[in-house]
């Protein structure tokens, strides 16, 4: 090898060699190269290249890194914290704040649903579904499984909107017509954990009660009476031997009523926006109302302010009985007052049939007597373990009879005409109204002279009235009355910014109103033969376009007029229930005028001058009884049903053409029907005419939930399943009757 390629650095790589032959500048071989030089140019070829082999581990170097996927570890980091973290969010929401993030968040979802629904097919050829018919009731169904999954107060905000249900839809208002206040009642422990909290004591030392047969102290029942969204109510007989009901809120309402709140406030702010509807300015005071009445310390406060009102009532106060509120033993959740023994007001048959308590006798309790003592053997009774058997409660009704089959022996009118006296009163007089006079909430009651009392309570929800808006709107029923539309006018338009008083007034009467200048009715006619579809999107966009001109003014408009209405359209739906009794406008417009004629401020000249308006008043009110008493002798003679009935048949007119179904009480009515006359009823007397114990008979909803247990618990009899099944309203009651066992 020539020394000069001694010093040619040798290749590190086998394809470093492998290159460097092909990069190898061949050697020319000419036409005369001899063949001697052969061997020469071999030891030049030889001594420019080595032999191929392989390169040592070592010249190999370092080796090279794999290849790193960072971004995907990098996501499954975050799924993996994301999951982590929700987890922990969701327990935290669970076990501390009573799933109050969850039900905000359905609540978001629905809302949303809902909305993306209606901007997207509202229209007169959806693009999903048949009609806008369909639209509604998809929406009907999904607000309605939002409300009963979340319960709490969303029960309360769903009890309002069946109320009111006659504005909307027809399709929810068959969906709402199922929303009862009524819920589960929370177990013995989370009472205890809610009285500690507020007393600092366990219940037997706020009480005096001893729940291990101690008869020197007062006993308590475990298991609440009734239960509702808000709170459940528990009987006990205190240590000095008064019987009382205790109002506990459940225990979860305190941390979820602030978020409940919240998401209302957002979601109405989202369709005031989307919808161009002014329907959130007045959320903060609906909120402000729905806050207080889980305050119990506030319904206490309105509880004894009514009861004065009413002691200081000569035309009331032997006729209506605000419950005592016993305030050392109450608190902000829990409430104890007197515990009241009758009748609810849905039981017309309690109230009507005839009495077997005595001669001049009254039933318990009425005129705020002492109940009667129980039995000795039922004060010393040890209760039992198990909570559930704890009925400790003395029945008291003996004034049914042996066979259970008295009532109080009252007249249904006479009821009536008690309550619509109370809520007029309320509105025109004093300016403090009881804005949930649903049945369940008035008790009647038999005074030893034969006549009825009214018993009022769940004082939780008040609204006040200023002066000048008690009065203006005492001014406005009595210009409603008797067709003054220039008072109307002026009213609505420039002292409470409505531009639709036509439409206001016949919201308040509750019938078509005949005077205004008929310009919405006119627009409504006017549209009469348009295509169905067309005409029903039309109507209802006008109806959108009232809703605006009645809420035209924000600043002006008066709020209280929100629960009025509610006021109103409870009262009108007990009167449609007990068939009609009273004439129920003509008394309102009468107590409206006769506040106007009785205030304290007026000079002696415009006192008599609104006294002699209020004489013509009642002269005018004539033609209103001529109209009453013409509905009542239609509805002897079986072609009527009662004026309310025929005003809502009127109202309902009015609607179609309106493009809205109105069904007014019909969402009240649905379940007084169910209760009084199905299945559920059935259960209930015969359980109640079986009952010779302390046991009380189960409510109304729990039959309801598990007809089948209670219909073996009540039924002795075939024949009687049989005989029942004729009342009995829907083809699955009457097949669980059938189907049922004999018991022997």
């Amino acid at each position: 090898m020539a020394a000069r390629d001694l010093h040619r650095p040798r290749p590190r790589l086998l394809h470093s060699t492998t290159s460097t032959l092909l990069r190898a500048r061949p050697l020319p071989l000419g036409r005369n190269t001899a063949p001697n030089n052969l061997s020469s140019l071999f030891r030049r070829c030889q001594s420019q290249f080595e032999p191929l082999k392989p390169p040592s581990p070592s010249s190999l170097g370092r080796p090279t890194a794999a290849k790193s996927y960072r971004r995907s570890r990098k996501w499954l980091r975050r799924l993996f914290r994301s999951s982590l973290a929700a987890a922990l969010v969701l327990t935290l929401d669970v076990y501390f704040y009573d799933q109050s993030l969850t039900r905000s968040l359905r609540t978001f979802y629905t809302g949303l649903v809902v909305a993306l629904d209606y901007k997207l097919n509202f229209r007169p050829d959806p693009w999903i579904g048949d009609s806008v018919a369909d639209l509604h009731s998809r929406s009907a169904r999904r607000v309605f499984n939002l409300l009963r999954e979340n319960g709490g107060l969303y029960l309360k905000i769903g009890q309002a909107i069946a109320m009111q249900s006659a504005i909307l839809p027809p399709e929810f208002q068959k969906m709402f017509a199922r929303m009862f206040d009524d819920a589960p009642q929370n177990d013995w422990s989370a009472v205890e954990k809610v009285i500690r909290e507020d007393f600092g004591k366990s219940v037997e030392e706020v009480f005096g009660v001893s729940f291990a047969g101690d008869a020197s102290k007062g006993v308590m029942e475990r298991t609440a009476r009734a239960s509702a969204s808000v709170a459940q109510v528990h009987w006990a007989r205190l240590q000095d031997g008064r019987e009382v009901a205790v109002k506990i809120q459940k225990k979860e309402i305190a941390r979820q009523v602030g978020w409940d709140l919240w998401a209302f406030k957002v979601v109405t702010k989202i369709y005031t926006l989307w919808f161009d509807l002014p329907l959130y300015h007045l959320v903060p005071y609906i909120a402000e109302r729905l806050m207080l009445e889980t305050d119990f310390q506030n319904e206490a406060r309105n509880a004894e302010q009514m009861r004065r009102l009413v002691q200081g009532e000569k035309r009331l106060r032997d006729r209506v009985y605000i419950p005592e509120v016993y305030h050392d033993l109450s608190s902000k959740r829990v409430m104890t007052a007197e515990w009241i023994e009758g009748i609810r007001l849905w039981d017309k048959e309690g109230i009507t049939n005839s009495w077997q308590g005595g001669w001049r006798r009254g039933s318990p309790g009425a005129g705020g007597a002492p109940l009667d003592a129980p039995a000795k053997a039922v004060v010393e009774r040890i209760p039992q373990h198990d909570p559930n058997q704890e009925h400790l409660k003395p029945v008291r009704d003996a004034w049914r009879g042996p066979d259970q089959n008295g009532g109080l022996g009252l007249s249904l009118k006479t009821c009536m005409q008690t309550m619509v006296d109370l809520f007029s009163a309320q509105m025109f007089l004093w300016g403090l109204v009881h804005c949930d006079p649903h049945p369940g909430n008035i008790f009647i009651r038999r005074l030893p002279g034969g006549k009825p009392e009214l018993v009022l309570i769940d004082h939780g929800l008040y609204i006040s009235m200023d002066p000048k808006f008690r009065k203006d709107y005492a001014l406005f029923w009595r210009s409603l009355m008797t067709f003054d539309n220039d008072t109307i006018a002026h009213i609505t338009r420039d002292e409470w910014g409505i531009n639709a008083p036509d439409i206001f007034a016949s919201a308040t009467l509750m019938r078509p109103y005949e005077g205004g200048d008929g310009k919405t009715l006119a627009e409504i006619k006017s549209m009469s033969k348009k295509e169905q579809r067309q005409q029903q999107f039309e109507m209802q966009q006008k109806m959108r376009k009232g809703i605006r001109d009645i809420l035209a003014n924000q600043e002006k408009f008066p709020q209280e007029l929100i629960f009025i209405g509610r006021n109103l359209r409870i009262v009108q739906g007990n009167n449609q229930f007990l068939g009609s009794p009273v004439n129920r406008v003509k008394i309102t417009g009468y107590w409206a005028s006769r506040a106007l004629s009785e205030a304290k401020d007026l000079g002696w000249k415009e006192q008599w001058r609104q006294y002699g308006r209020h004489l013509l008043f009642r002269f005018v009110l004539l033609s209103t009884d001529v109209v009453f008493y013409w509905s009542k002798l239609k509805q002897a003679i079986g072609l009527g049903k009662g004026m309310d009935d025929d005003l809502e048949e009127s109202m309902k007119k009015m609607a179609g053409q309106m493009g809205v179904e109105l069904q007014h009480g019909k969402s009240r009515r649905a379940k007084y029907e169910y209760e009084n006359d199905g299945l559920t009823v059935c259960i209930y007397r015969r359980l109640r005419r079986m009952n010779t114990s302390p046991t009380p008979v189960p409510t109304l909803i729990e039959i309801h939930e598990d007809s089948r247990l209670y219909i073996n618990q009540a039924c002795d009899e075939q024949t009687w399943v049989q005989e029942q099944i004729s009342c009995v309203s829907s083809p699955f009651q009457a097949s669980a009757l059938a189907s049922r066992p004999r018991r022997r």
